[in-house]
């Protein structure tokens, strides 16, 4: 339960804050992506996350680990999974 409510805190504060790291986003190209990219990875993980369900037999973090690699987007996504 705590991971998932972990992972929950990081897509809304993700969600949050997406616009300020977009428009921080300058390197190695100014593509303005980087907050959409880690947001969209991060809901990648939470949706693995909730489609095994509380009945689940593999841990939360290697489901989370799985969404995060397979939904992952751009560098910054890839960073983050």
């Amino acid at each position: 339960a705590a991971v998932g409510q972990w992972c929950r805190a990081a897509v809304a504060a993700l969600s949050a804050a997406r616009g300020r790291l977009d428009d921080l986003n300058v390197f190695p190209v100014p593509d303005g992506d980087t907050g959409t990219n880690l947001l969209a990875t991060a809901e990648a993980a939470r949706a693995a996350l909730d489609e095994a369900g509380p009945g689940r037999t593999e841990p939360a973090w290697s489901l989370l680990a799985r969404g995060a690699v397979l939904g992952a987007r751009g560098n910054s996504g890839t960073i983050l999974a």
